[in-house]
């Protein structure tokens, strides 16, 4: 390579460092043993196996609804499939109701001090009332009515089984259970009742409500840990057919198709559901009259609604004479899917505009990033909370008493339903383990929810879902409050920024910034379409991320998700160079290479082993046994052959030549500029140059992650620019969670603290008269209802 002599023109040295410790961790090193090995189950690709299996069950519930006393009352018959290898001894399922019960609960307790106390909820558990919450089994039988022996250990009940179920068999058994319904709104919980006293009327939500089996699977055996109320739930694939007896005037929505419309509901509004099949705008079937009349009447006769539901992995349902339904068809590759809301009177102004097209437009989109919607039906409910099942949702967004509702409300209510939709798609279908992995469901639905988000309003209001920056704050924090995505989900603390957040933003910082979009949303849809309708693990969505696009990401799996440590690029110092051809330098001085008459390795000292061997009268050495052995590279080591500096002279005196012209119109006029970076935070991200140059334009310049592959801790790179530059600056985009923007930049620039930022908005607004004030005018407009 030819010598390039170039004059120092400027120098900025914001931060001196002294000499790396260590200039190479194990960051870029494979995940290797921290991913389970792969077997004929899961591959190493993150494909399922040539072996993969997986277990079904299927169910057959009668359940009757007392709204008078509150009390579910249901009989199942269930059908499991054993499709594993194993020989089961006995069946574990859940009884989720428990986690009400005073003596059922899993009794994980968490710690309190009196700063605490004024809590009605810690009062109430330092009280430990006694209750009748929770499922109270009657008895459970197999198919022929003969009883079986089961234990009920908190939150599992162990059926045992009278003979062992061996790979491929089924076994059928009965269950007669009744259950307390829990007042949702004070107990917390994700099912129950909502009750209005204006009207003496309830809303049921009906979730976690019937005994149903555990997963047991290949890499976990049976998943039974109990439910805490934190960590969500692993299901088995099933096929469900559930008659609901309710009152007659309810109106009844579930997961899967009802049977028996026109048995249920009058022949006007069976007429409007046939009519909401080719609807091109959500079309009523229970208009906001006859759910206000229904209020007052209260009716004591009964209605059974029969629902059939394919390939699910669980079932929920809601029933209530409050409802106004309405409905109209989305297409997701010309499939139909009857897309339906159910709303009282209080979110009447913003659920019958907004929510079925909400879910139409969630589908359609969720679709277009992963896998078709595969289901006949998709429904939202709106009662107060945010919950998702197999095609039915629960969601919150009531208006004002007036009919108006604020700004927050509305995008409140527009994020919920699309995230509570979006969960048919993770877990309902890639079905993960929540209990185990929040993040696979929360983490990877908040992330399409923002993508979704940003395809219904490019101005749609940010949430922390999607953008780098939004996660700055959490990971700002001290190390010993942060924890690593892949925490177990009772044992987070942090657990909105930990399961939701910081994996939302880490997969959307994949996808703009580091693989960019379409190796991304390649490889994502290939991830969905290997695991629907399966059981996947945290290693077979890295696997198949890296296998589909051929980025190794195991870098970033290992500090995003197993780690801890923040983004924190610094630029230390910036050297400009130009190219200077008028000061010739002085000839290399051949006369020391002429005086050696001994190679180089002469000037190291002999190591003891050699010493040792060489002394040794023992030893006979091959060259001395052989003398044939003893060629030009023997006698040359030894001094033997005179050392030849003719050959070095011809070599050295080439680059004392001049600079061809072809070289220097290369280089004639560029600007050079050596930039030294820091890794302060520890976590290795791209480094994105944003270079601005005297005459006003400016540059993106991206250099991947792996140019920390050999020193993570401090990287120097030079630069050739056609421009002189004016000012540099890192992540102008704020791509990567940068932690501190503050040594981003070069020449530094002083950054405002928030104090004096809200001071200088106060000046500002100060300084326009009072009834003229444009900051002032905006904030009470957006006080104001849509």
């Amino acid at each position: 390579m030819r010598r390039l002599f170039f004059l120092l023109l400027s120098f900025c040295s914001v931060y001196s460092f002294g000499q790396n410790t260590s200039n190479h961790g194990n960051k870029f090193e494979a995940l290797g043993t921290i991913l389970p090995t792969p077997n004929e189950y899961r591959t190493a690709s993150g494909a399922p196996g040539p072996k993969y299996w997986q277990q079904k069950c299927d169910y057959d519930i009668k359940c009757s609804l007392d709204e008078d006393k509150q009390v579910l009352t249901g009989s199942e018959t269930i059908t499991y499939s054993n499709n594993s290898p194993d020989q089961l001894f006995y069946l574990w399922l859940q009884l989720d109701e428990n986690e009400h019960s005073s003596k059922n609960n899993a009794n994980y307790q968490n710690e309190s001090s009196m700063n605490s106390v004024e809590s009605d909820n810690i009062v109430d558990q330092l009280a430990h009332s006694e209750n009748d919450y929770g499922d109270h089994i009657v008895k459970i039988t197999d198919a022929l009515g003969k009883p079986l022996r089961y234990t009920i250990n908190k939150t599992m009940m162990r059926v045992e089984l009278p003979a062992v179920l061996k790979p491929g068999q089924k076994f059928i058994f009965k269950i007669d259970w009744y259950y307390p319904i829990t007042d949702r709104m004070k107990a917390f919980g994700r099912g129950g009742y909502e009750y209005f006293p204006e009207d003496g009327n309830y809303l049921f939500t009906m979730t976690q409500w019937y005994p149903r089996l555990c997963v047991y699977s290949d890499f976990q055996g049976w998943q039974n840990n109990q439910f805490t109320g934190r960590g969500e739930f692993a299901l088995t694939f099933g096929d469900f057919k559930v008659e609901m007896t309710v009152p007659s005037d309810h109106v009844v929505g579930a997961t899967g198709q009802c049977q028996n419309y026109q048995q249920v509901l009058t022949p006007t509004q069976f007429a409007r559901w046939q009519k909401a099949q080719t609807a091109k705008e959500p079309l009523q079937i229970v208009t906001l009259d006859e759910a206000k009349a229904a209020e007052k009447t209260k009716s004591k006769q009964k209605k059974t609604w029969v629902f059939k539901a394919i390939n699910v992995r669980d079932f929920a349902w809601t029933s209530c004479r409050r409802f106004v339904w309405d409905a109209m068809p989305a297409y997701v590759e010309g499939k139909k899917v009857m897309c339906m809301s159910y709303y009282g009177k209080e979110a009447y102004p913003i659920y019958s505009k907004f929510s079925t097209k909400v879910v139409a437009h969630t589908i359609k989109t969720y679709s277009h990033f992963s896998i078709p919607y595969p289901y006949p039906v998709a429904q939202s409910v709106e009662a107060a909370n945010g919950m998702e099942y197999p095609m039915i949702c629960f969601n919150y967004g009531r208006a004002e008493k007036d009919g108006t509702y604020s700004e927050a409300t509305k995008y409140g209510m527009l994020g919920v339903v699309i995230h509570e939709v979006g969960h048919n798609f993770f877990p309902m279908i890639v079905n993960s383990d929540e209990r185990q992995w929040t993040w696979m469901d929360e983490g990877i639905n908040s992330f399409v929810e923002y993508l979704t988000e940003e395809m219904f309003d490019n101005k749609f209001p940010v949430r922390g879902k999607g953008p780098a920056w939004a996660i700055v704050d959490y990971m700002k924090l001290p190390k010993n409050e942060l924890e690593p995505i892949m925490t177990n989900s009772e044992n987070i603390v942090r657990f909105g920024p930990n399961a939701y957040t910081k994996p939302a933003t880490g997969l959307n910082i994949l996808r703009e910034t580091i693989m960019g979009r379409d190796l991304f949303d390649y490889a994502f849809k290939e991830y969905a379409r290997r695991w629907a309708f399966k059981h996947p693990t945290p290693a077979d969505f890295f696997r198949t991320m890296n296998d589909a696009s051929a980025e190794n990401l195991d870098w970033f799996w290992r500090g995003w998700f197993y780690g801890i440590e923040p983004v924190d690029i610094s630029l230390d110092s910036v050297k400009h160079f130009v190219p200077d051809f008028e000061h010739p330098v002085a000839k290399v001085d051949t006369t020391v290479m002429r005086n050696i008459d001994k190679p180089m390795q002469s000037k190291f000292p002999e190591d003891v082993s050699k010493e040792r061997n060489r002394d040794d009268k023992n030893i006979t050495f091959a060259v001395d046994a052989d003398t044939a052995l003893r060629d030009f590279y023997w006698k040359y080591d030894r001094g033997i052959i005179p050392y030849d500096t003719s050959k070095f002279e011809q070599h050295i005196s080439r680059y004392d030549e001049p600079m061809d012209e072809a070289t220097k119109n290369k280089v004639a006029g560029k600007q050079f500029y050596e930039l030294q970076f820091t890794n302060k935070g520890g976590m290795v991200m791209p480094i994105i140059i944003e270079w601005t140059y005297k005459d006003g334009t400016k540059e993106v310049e991206r250099i991947p992650a792996q140019i920390w592959r050999k020193d993570e801790g401090h990287v120097t790179k030079v630069f050739m620019k056609d421009k002189e530059v004016a000012s540099i600056r890192l992540d102008p985009n704020r791509e990567t969670a940068d932690i501190d923007e503050s040594n981003n930049s070069w020449p530094a620039i002083k950054t405002e603290s928030r104090f004096q930022v809200f001071k200088s908005k106060q000046m500002m607004m100060r300084s326009f008269p009072q009834n003229n004030n444009p900051m002032q005018k905006a904030e009470e407009k957006n006080k104001k209802a849509f």
